[in-house]
């Protein structure tokens, strides 16, 4: 074979190569997996300002959110938010006396405890759901969210429920900057 075809046949092919994995990295960055930095401190301390995460876009096409996760949506303002889900549709959502009530049932939020070590007063103001949103409960398509940093949190209280439609997927994992890389509950 002449140097001049196999190189020609050498550089096809790399380039072949780089095409189709760009081609698969797009597929899985626009389909799958994206990655998200954290803007503000309405996730602190779980999440801090300039966290980089990954956000899993399929986990909810196949499953539905549990209280807890921590999702990022398209919020009104046409910015997207990092917030944890704390009500599931049908929920009553309820805060008395820094307590969490869903159902009228006391639920613990273990993540917020170092943070409420360190204030004065309570870190949530009492609410109910009747209070923001006139409804008793959480409609179908829907979740309540809430920001770990309670006073400094743009969330359900403000902007209302969230519709699922809105939801782009869910995020527990820290991967920039590296002494805070790993997975968040």
């Amino acid at each position: 074979m002449e140097p001049e075809v196999k190189k020609k046949n050498e550089v096809w092919e790399w380039s072949k190569a780089l095409l189709i994995a760009f081609g698969l990295a797009a597929i899985i960055r626009f389909f799958f997996f994206t990655p998200i930095v954290v803007d503000g401190e309405s996730m602190m301390p779980t999440l801090e300002h300039g966290d980089r995460m990954i956000v899993n876009k399929i986990g909810y096409t196949v499953g539905d959110p549990e209280r807890f996760d921590i999702i990022v949506f398209h919020a009104p303002e046409e910015k997207d938010y990092i917030k944890r889900v704390i009500g599931l549709p049908g929920d009553h959502v309820a805060y008395e006396d820094d307590q969490l009530y869903i159902n009228g049932e006391a639920v613990e939020e273990p993540y917020l405890d170092s943070y409420k070590e360190g204030i004065t007063g309570t870190l949530t103001e009492d609410f109910t759901l009747e209070d923001i949103t006139n409804k008793s409960t959480i409609p179908e398509g829907y979740v309540f969210v809430m920001g770990d940093n309670r006073r400094a949190s743009k969330d359900s209280r403000h902007i209302g429920i969230v519709p699922m439609e809105e939801v782009i997927g869910s995020t527990n994992f820290v991967f920039w900057p590296m002494a805070e890389a790993g997975v968040v509950n």
